[in-house]
């Protein structure tokens, strides 16, 4: 066959040989005879495989180039926009696209996005795209200097499909998902850099794989003030980004999520409670043993915030659990079985361990009834597997601002029982005993009926329970002991 055919038969690319062999000519001329066609034609094959990924999972942003084949998944909208120095607006289309491990927005500019929008282009096609990657609005793009059909290649991705909640895959977007509601919080509001007034609200979705925090922006944000936990749904055309570490579904003004009549079952697995550790965040349930009444209080920076406690017992141990914020709103009490998501462990009044529930914790009712959760169906109870963990039986049932969902509720650690306020037997000094809901000057304790202001100079912790005595000035406690 001769070097300059071995060499490119080997190669897998979409230049003709007759291309390939127009390059090697020109790359013998380039060094002035110090190669042969061989070499040359090994420079050439270097530098068509140069950029070539085996996957869409491989591209990442900052590389000068990249090929890969992919199948197309849904096909945008032309968009116009203004050039800067240019009469003529600009065109792009942007293209969502997939293979079997991941996928990527390409964006088609100009010319390649009139052919796209004259019908070029269907769900379905397989591509062999050619292009620069970036990180883009929703995730990671390659804005496409070359795409070709190919269609001898087979991608395994399904058009359409839902996907698996333990498949979700950072930059994916496109991606219906079927759930079961676990957790609603409230709508928030938020000013965008241009002025304008943004939505958001969260809710929390579980299947047979897992869970994951679903973000709703702007008019999709009330349907988390719509849907009721055990309620199974549909996300569609929903995006996935990271927080914090963590990967969530987003979705914004092209997606939705509607109700649907199917069962879906979600199985939690969770912490044995002796066993949790101080920095810990984890998944715990069991039986509410106790439960405090809701309390409010003034934050340092002059919001008013809420907690309540409840203490939760599985088989091997039992924890007090602080409901921050939203949380302290949920229906719980004594003898419910609940499931606690996302928990994070800490240290609490007198060396006793307390798990903390803010904004990114899922708090979960099982109601009693059978083990699967639907319309009209309820929960499962707490266990032990045989690892030692305890268990819960399975039940069924687009902006780029970031919304204050931290500020929204309070992160900090739990409050203990507080303990009414008694006068001693001296004139003029009393005690109060109640919990720190405020460090600072004034600390600030709350004995579950009123709040009482401390002027002290001891080092005391936000939700340690202490006692404060001394005199009564101006509705102000000025505390000489702090025990």
């Amino acid at each position: 066959m001769g070097a300059i055919a071995d060499i490119y038969a080997d190669l897998d690319t979409d230049v003709s040989e007759e291309e390939f062999r127009e390059a090697v000519e020109e790359k013998i001329d380039q060094m002035g005879g110090l190669a042969d066609e061989e070499t040359a034609a090994m420079l050439i094959a270097h530098e068509l495989k140069d950029g070539e990924v085996e996957g869409i999972a491989d591209v990442e942003p900052g590389m000068d180039e990249v090929k890969f084949l992919a199948k197309v998944v849904r096909v945008g909208e032309v968009r116009t926009f203004e050039r800067d120095g240019e009469d003529e607006d600009g065109r792009v289309v942007n293209v969502e696209a997939a293979d079997e491990t991941g996928s990527i927005t390409l964006s088609f500019w100009d010319e390649q996005a009139a052919a796209v929008a004259d019908g070029g282009l269907e769900p379905g096609a397989v591509l062999r795209v050619k292009g620069r990657p970036k990180d883009g609005y929703n995730g990671l793009e390659v804005s496409v200097d070359k795409a070709e059909p190919d269609e001898e290649v087979e991608i395994d991705v399904q058009i359409g499909a839902t996907t698996s909640i333990d498949d979700l895959v950072l930059g994916r977007s496109d991606v219906n998902v079927r759930g079961l509601v676990l957790d609603t919080d409230s709508v928030r509001t938020f000013d965008r850099d241009d002025g304008s007034e943004g939505r958001v609200s969260n809710l929390t979705l579980g299947d047979e794989t897992g869970r994951v925090r679903v973000t709703m922006w702007d008019e999709r944000a009330e349907r988390a003030e719509e849907l009721s936990p055990g309620t199974p749904v549909e996300v569609v055309d929903g995006y996935v980004r990271e927080r914090d570490g963590d990967l969530e579904l987003h979705v914004g003004e092209a997606g939705a999520i509607e109700e649907i009549e199917e069962s879906v079952e979600f199985t939690p697995e969770t912490a044995a409670i002796d066993a949790v550790e101080i920095g810990q965040t984890v998944d715990i349930g069991g039986v509410v043993r106790s439960a405090d009444p809701k309390r409010t209080f003034d934050r340092d920076d002059g919001s008013e915030g809420q907690v309540r406690n409840v203490r939760i017992q599985d088989e091997t141990g039992d924890i007090r659990v602080a409901l921050w914020g939203d949380k302290a709103d949920k229906e719980i009490e004594p003898g419910d079985e609940v499931f606690v998501a996302d928990v994070e462990i800490k240290d609490g009044w007198q060396d006793d361990l307390e798990a903390s529930a803010n904004w990114r914790s899922t708090v979960v009712v099982l109601e009693d009834g059978d083990t699967t959760v639907g319309p009209g169906a309820g929960g499962g109870s707490a266990g032990t597997d045989d690892s030692g963990n305890a268990g819960l039986d399975a039940f069924a049932g687009d902006d780029g601002a970031t919304a204050d969902a931290e500020a929204a509720s309070d992160g900090g650690s739990g409050a203990g029982t507080a303990v009414a306020a008694a006068e001693s037997d001296e004139d003029d000094v009393v005690e109060f005993t109640g919990t720190v809901v405020q460090t600072g000057e004034p600390v600030v304790l709350d004995d579950g009926e009123e709040t009482m202001s401390v002027e002290t100079d001891a080092t005391v912790q936000l939700g340690q329970e202490i006692t404060a005595r001394g005199q009564l000035r101006d509705d102000r406690l000025d505390a000489e002991d702090v025990f």
